[in-house]
């Protein structure tokens, strides 16, 4: 397949995800397909911007989002980089090409209030269930660890002595997260119920489901959504918007962005920046009420 040696690059030499890698083949297989139909060939290394720049009034005119087809050209761009590297071809079609214009997404993250709430409604801390679940969250709010390197936790990764954990990010990049206290009380009750689960098939990995299987992340979603919804009315309730909490209530609180950047496990400053417009809302606030001359 002409895409085999583009994604074991991926895979090899970026060390991306499976599911990055898989978004990415996806859509170059649907540039190649609308080429092939509009254009009768199947050779896209010998085409132009041109051709690119209809697929990209196909995908406006098909309903999709610009933030949708930016991700499309993106992975299209990757592949035509690799192919120059590799020289398959001598000039990148997509080398002047400007991103559809996209209106920011502001992500709005829980209250620390309703995080309390949630945390607070766990009763049974005698279920492996329960308690699992009240960890999930827990980690979520505390380290700001995201879902798949949660599902891929193991117990190597956990030291209680030291009172951290080994977080294996992207690119398989690790950072080292400290563990509060009430997470490692957590942790501890965890442990002592994951140990009468029966028929245990993944041993190594932390998050197990009742059945003794690795846990999956539509499972941490669902697990997420379902508590959320019960004390949060906001439309996106997600892992990631527990991340988002994190973040947002640790700069809210004055913690340096650059500390925040590498508990993140951001590989540059202007991924955290995203997170400081709360906390410039929550600045606002404090001057409004602590400056003199607000009164006047």
């Amino acid at each position: 397949m002409f895409l085999n040696p583009f994604i074991d690059y991926l895979l090899l030499e970026k060390k991306y995800s499976q599911l990055t890698i898989n978004a990415y083949q996806k859509d170059i297989e649907s540039f190649a397909q609308f080429i092939e139909e509009e254009y009768q060939t199947n050779r896209i290394t010998h085409i132009n911007y041109s051709e690119i720049r209809s697929w990209i009034v196909f995908l406006v005119e098909s309903g999709i989002t610009n933030r949708s087809i930016n991700r499309k050209i993106s992975s299209l761009n990757t592949y035509y980089k690799f192919l120059l590297k590799i020289g398959d071809i001598k000039t990148n079609p997509l080398s002047k090409h400007k991103a559809l214009k996209t209106s920011k997404k502001v992500q709005v993250p829980f209250s620390e209030n309703e995080i309390i709430n949630v945390l607070e409604s766990f009763y049974d801390d005698k279920d492996f269930e329960s308690v699992r679940d009240k960890l999930i969250i827990e980690l979520f709010y505390s380290t700001g660890i995201r879902r798949i390197e949660l599902v891929n936790l193991k117990f190597s990764n956990l030291d209680l002595a030291n009172k951290t954990l080994k977080v294996l990010g992207k690119r398989n990049k690790e950072r080292i997260v400290p563990l509060l206290k009430s997470v490692q009380e957590t942790i501890s009750k965890y442990l002592e119920l994951r140990k009468h689960v029966e028929n245990i098939k993944d041993k190594d990995y932390l998050f197990l489901t009742k059945k003794g299987l690795k846990i999956y992340e539509t499972l941490v979603y669902r697990i997420i959504n379902g508590y959320f919804s019960r004390a949060s009315s906001k439309v996106k309730r997600s892992p990631h918007i527990l991340r988002h909490s994190f973040a947002t209530h640790l700069l809210n609180q004055g913690a340096d962005i650059n500390a925040v950047k590498e508990l993140l496990g951001h590989s540059s400053l202007a991924a955290t920046q995203i997170y400081t417009h709360n906390s410039i809302a929550e600045l606002k606030k404090v001057h409004v009420k602590a400056h003199p001359r607000s009164k006047k």
